[in-house]
């Protein structure tokens, strides 16, 4: 099976992204929640060094660019660029906001 969703819209207006995949995996994933998810250099820096990644609630996906086929770059509104999201990681995601 694909690690690539069947469906995914950035909702521009809210800045939550949402996700769908193939046997029925689904959910609305906000910016706060994408940003705390980041597992760029830098922030998995902070959480070695035994901090938390936490955004505000207010933080929104701004903008999506594919990487590929396996993989999305997420940018925020709070300039947070850095982050490359493969689908397979999005779709752990979505099954811990289900869970």
């Amino acid at each position: 099976m694909s690690c690539a969703p069947t469906h995914a819209v950035w909702h521009q207006a809210s800045g939550a992204v949402e996700l769908a995949w193939s046997d029925g995996a689904r959910a609305v994933l906000s910016g706060a929640a994408l940003r705390s998810a980041c597992r760029c250099a830098g922030c998995e820096r902070v959480r070695r060094s035994g901090g938390r990644v936490d955004a505000p609630v207010a933080v929104r996906v701004v903008d999506l660019r594919p990487m590929g086929e396996g993989a999305v770059q997420i940018c925020f509104s709070d300039g947070h660029e850095r982050g490359v999201y493969p689908w397979v990681y999005l779709r752990d995601l979505v099954h811990e906001a289900i869970a």
